[in-house]
């Protein structure tokens, strides 16, 4: 059994995440900023920010590992960034390693290809691109002691397009993954079950991986 926090645990991706890993026996803390309407048998809930230090110390004291799922738009946009950077550093002391839900935005389209987002990417959400590649590039300077990985889901993962759960997915690097017919998909579902399986037998150190169909 893990111990595992996830900020943003009530959200579409982190949601998804907290079921997954309370369903295969790990012990889950959900951070969210306001209590959720409905929770997940076995979870325990607490409110909280990822902007927070305290919040942030005492997450990274109560977990093997610590995911972060909070998208930098709305109120959050300009925020996630250095917040990220405080848990990466509160991290590192602790010892606990860390995950970082990214977009499709930093992956390239081919090897040696333009980026994701600057190829006909929608201009409402490259700030929130960018703020996750400026997390990103900070988390591969980070010291070498810092045990993190980076997950940028599939081009059309989202709370818009849930999906359903197949059981099945592919792993990539830095390059955008599609299917047959050119799409680039996940559900919320086999997201979260990637992100679990890398918790349980891990495979990337210090890197950033793709996750689609």
């Amino acid at each position: 059994m893990t111990r595992i926090a996830v900020f943003g645990g009530t959200g579409f991706a982190g949601g998804h995440i907290v079921e997954n890993a309370v369903g295969r026996g790990h012990e889950v803390i959900s951070y969210s900023r306001s209590v959720p309407a409905t929770t997940i048998e076995g979870v325990e809930y607490r409110t909280g920010s990822i902007a927070d230090a305290d919040t942030v110390k005492q997450a990274v004291a109560d977990a093997d590992v610590v995911i972060s799922a909070v998208a930098p738009r709305g109120d959050m946009e300009g925020a996630v960034a250095p917040a990220i950077a405080q848990l990466a550093e509160a991290a590192r002391a602790a010892g606990t390693r860390i995950g970082v839900i990214g977009g499709a935005g930093s992956l390239h389209v081919s090897e040696g290809g333009p980026r994701v987002l600057d190829s006909g990417f929608p201009e409402a959400f490259k700030a929130e691109a960018l703020e996750m590649t400026d997390v990103l590039e900070a988390l591969k300077a980070s010291p070498e002691d810092l045990d993190w990985f980076f997950i940028s889901p599939a081009g059309g993962f989202g709370a818009f397009n849930p999906g359903e759960a197949k059981g099945t997915y592919r792993l990539g690097g830095d390059v955008l993954l599609v299917d047959e017919d050119g799409e680039s998909f996940i559900s919320g579902a086999d997201l979260a079950l990637a992100i679990v399986d890398e918790i349980e037998a891990p495979k990337h150190h210090r890197k950033r991986f793709t996750v689609a169909y």
